[in-house]
This record gives structure tokens, sequence and C-alpha cells, in this order.
């Protein structure tokens, strides 16, 4: 058997080491994670403009940069272990932005973030939500007229009747009725400005 002849590059495995424009590329690609576009990572990494897209596109394809794509794996796994949200570190945070909050008199996010404190321990405020199974489709229309009700019942001690009270019109649409027959017993066709009258 001969030798088998390859050309081109040397094929990339996981373990391959990285060059230091792809170092730069991990770096640009998971600490600016959806502020940039792959292809202006791989300008501010180094590579040329002209083939920015096509290096972007081979540094994030297993197939061709299997190192690479480990890489960025690697190093989006450290960042979220350092700065990921945990239940002590968010506690932590919290009691830091209230200290900071109290320390330059900033009371009401101070409040605000012990209240979240609260939240997050789970078992100081408690957040009540009453979920109704059921419609008003499937009810009888007695049924909704007592509910209306009962409803109304409820609120009865704070609601406040805002709804205005109507004026008795039927003296001004009398006189109006008749200045319109009098202007049509005279053959007017348009009423005199006196004749209108705003109901208002």
């Amino acid at each position: 058997m001969g030798k088998v002849e390859t050309r081109g590059r040397k094929k990339s495995t996981a373990a391959s080491p990285l060059t230091r424009k792809q170092e730069l590329f991990v770096k640009e690609i998971v600490s600016k994670d959806g502020q940039i576009t792959l292809r202006e990572a791989a300008i501010n990494a180094g590579y040329s403009a002209t083939s920015a897209h096509t290096r972007a596109y081979e540094l994030t394809n297993p197939n061709t940069s299997p190192h690479v794509v480990a890489a960025i794996r690697a190093y989006r796994d450290e960042l979220d272990a350092k700065y990921g949200v945990t239940y002590q570190r968010h506690l932590r945070d919290l009691q830091t932005i209230r200290d900071e909050a109290l320390t330059n008199g900033a009371y009401s996010a101070a409040v605000q973030a012990e209240y979240r404190r609260g939240q997050a321990q789970g078992d100081i405020y408690v957040s009540k939500s009453e979920i109704r199974h059921g419609s008003i489709d499937s009810m009888s229309k007695d049924e909704v007229l007592k509910a209306l009700e009962d409803i109304k019942q409820s609120y009865a001690p704070v609601t406040i009747n805002i709804t205005p009270e109507e004026k008795d019109n039927t003296q001004n649409r009398g006189k109006a009725r008749e200045r319109l027959l009098q202007a049509d017993a005279r053959g007017d066709t348009t009423p005199e400005p006196e004749d209108i009258i705003d109901e208002d």
C-alpha cells in the first residue's frame, strides 16, 4: 500500500491549539454575544474584511473548526460560572444594591431591592392569584346576573358613581320643534340662527 497524499491544511480536531486570531475571535464572539455579528467578530479578531464572513462561518462550523467551537463553548461556560445567576449571588447582589441605594439616599430603590430579596426568598412575600375554571358561556342568564350583582356588592364600599345626571331637555326640544314648525309655515327653508338650539 502506498502513502495517501493529503493536500491543504491538516484537519483540525477539538484538541488542536488555537491561533492568536482564533483566540481573539472566541473572546469577541462570546464577550459581545448578541451585540455584534459573526462577521464583525472576525474583523475585530484581525481577519480581512473581504473574507470575514467566510472566516466567521468556518470558525463556527464544528466540522471545519471543532477546536474553535469547543473553545467558544468552554469560554461561554467559564463566563456563565463567573457571572451567571445563582440563588446566593442574586440575593447578595440585591443586598449590595439595597445598601448602595441607602448610602445614596435612594430609599425607593432600597425598598424595591429589599422587596425583591424577599420575593426571591419565597416565603416572605406571597403573590396571590386566583385561577377560575369555566367561562361565562357555561353560565345561565340568572347565574350571570347573580355573579354581576355579587361583584357590584363586593365593590360597593369603594365604588363612586360618576355617571352624569341627564338634563331634562324635553322643554328645549319642544321649543326647537315649535320654531322649526313656524319656519316651515313662513316658507323658510333655513331656520334662523336663534332657532338652532344646542342641547348640551
